[in-house]
């Protein structure tokens, strides 16, 4: 086979659309059969990949059906239905140089469903990567024509929209209807695979390994992930782990918050008359006229006190964060920081959390281990719907801070940004937020983060240190 790839260039050229299939294809069984990558299958199939306009990702066995098409929306309705044969009745020869080209989008299009849910590899499996697989499967239904997990549950559809027996009308897909029964066992022999490897719920259900673990942000992302799978023991040492990370990292940042500047000096208030607000600078340069030479002793009239009150006015913060699995480092720092400034006076904290559901955690925003606890991590992400339970909370505009953390590759793009520029004009305080976490690291959507940038509400991304000093310079 790499021999044959040296003269893969002249190959392409003489029969573009046939071979340039076959190439995928031949990418796809190696891959499925040997996880050692073929140097020439793979620069080769990039090449056609990017020829045909389709991002390279697809080529990616770490990208997940929903991160592209999270990022690519326009292929969501090529993915639905793609391997249900079509029922025109054209004949196979009858088929031009457009179809032809069309079936090698295809072909990378199957390919990449194919190898995420079948190529599941061996070891330990950790619970984002269990999420990730269950997620492409759901596109595999999808893309037979069922509903995600209908195969995995045994329900078979009750058409499939597929002829009996033979091909597709356009030759393009064979039909596949008769191997639906062996499809819906297969995928749940993988899922009941995964999660048997998924050893971190051993480890769970021992008090003893268990007490062992020193939490980080995978770790927590994890168990975030199968908390739902979790019970007696395993839930209990799950939970008392994502507790003592939240205890943790919440003292840092009340630390940063402690820290941060504050509010201008209110000069309005009277200075409390205690000797810590002593200014003895300004108490002596103010009497200095009563300085007597020949006893060289001042006599003091007045005490002066230093101002310490500062401008505080009743403030709501209206924190929205995308709960979708690229943004879980940040998700846990905002839930934590939110429940901090709740606990500040005259601040009004509200909490919401969303994929494309959204969910109001503002009765649990004081303890931000129950509102993780609430979260689902996954899935799209819709920020609409979000948006639809912020703008309620929006009475006072001017006193209003809305911080919206989220990478921004979004399903309604257009609607959404106008929605949030709205509030921008409205008066609030709007402060989108990319990433904030120990190492700023997060990719934000370029077409948001110009729109954001010429509206003068450039996003933040960094060190959470930025969001704290943001937040205390509006809210004190």
């Amino acid at each position: 086979m790499s021999d044959d790839m040296d003269d893969m260039d002249e190959v392409l050229e003489a029969i573009p659309d046939d071979n340039r299939r076959q190439v995928l294809y031949w990418r796809l069984l190696a891959r499925l059969f040997d996880p050692e990558e073929q140097a020439g299958l793979e620069s080769a199939s990039l090449a056609v990949v990017e020829d045909i306009g389709l991002p390279p990702a697809l080529l990616d066995p770490q990208a997940s059906v929903d991160s592209i098409v999270q990022r690519h929306p326009e292929l969501a309705a090529e993915f639905d239905g793609l391997m249900v044969p079509e029922t025109d009745t054209e004949d196979v020869a009858d088929r031009d140089t457009r179809d032809r080209a069309a079936e090698v989008r295809h072909a990378a299009l199957v390919s990449k469903v194919l190898l995420n849910v079948f190529a599941t590899g061996s070891g330990a499996v950790g619970a984002g990567q269990l999420s990730r697989w269950q997620s492409d499967a759901g596109w595999l239904e999808r893309a037979l024509g069922c509903a995600p997990g209908e195969l995995r549950g045994g329900r078979l559809p009750g058409s499939l929209g597929v002829s009996p027996t033979g091909t597709g009308g356009n030759g393009r897909t064979p039909d596949l209807s008769n191997l639906i029964p062996t499809i819906g066992p297969e995928l749940g022999a993988l899922e009941a695979d995964l999660v048997r490897r998924m050893h971190l719920r051993e480890v769970l259900a021992d008090p003893q390994l268990a007490a062992r673990l020193t939490p980080s942000m995978s770790l927590i992302e994890q168990l975030l992930r199968d908390k739902n799978n979790l019970s007696g023991v395993a839930l209990a040492n799950a939970k008392a782990l994502i507790r003592r990370f939240v205890d943790e990292v919440a003292e840092v940042l009340r630390t940063q918050v402690e820290k941060s500047s504050v509010g201008a000096i209110d000069r309005s208030v009277p200075p409390k008359r205690v000797f810590r607000n002593l200014d003895l600078d300004r108490t002596i340069w103010k009497n200095l006229t009563n300085y007597s030479p020949e006893e060289e002793r001042l006599y003091v009239d007045r005490l002066y006190y230093r101002h310490t009150a500062r401008k505080t006015t009743p403030q709501r913060l209206i924190v929205v964060v995308d709960q979708s699995g690229s943004m879980v480092d940040s998700m846990v720092n905002c839930t934590i920081l939110a429940s901090i400034f709740a606990g500040l006076p005259k601040v009004d904290v509200h909490l919401i959390a969303y994929d494309t559901r959204a969910l109001d955690l503002t009765p649990w925003v004081h303890d931000p281990f129950e509102s993780l606890l609430r979260t689902q991590l996954g899935g799209g992400t819709d920020g609409t719907v979000a948006m639809a339970l912020a703008q309620p909370k929006v009475a006072e505009p001017r006193n209003t801070v809305v911080v919206w953390i989220s990478d921004f590759y979004e399903w309604q793009s257009q609607p959404l940004f106008d929605s949030m520029a709205a509030l921008h004009r409205s008066g609030v305080k709007f402060i989108p937020v990319g990433s904030v976490t120990s190492s700023g690291r997060g990719s934000v959507n370029p077409w948001f983060r110009e729109r954001f940038k010429d509206q003068g509400t450039p996003v933040i991304s960094g060190h959470i240190r930025k969001l704290v000093h943001e937040l205390k310079t509006f809210l004190t």
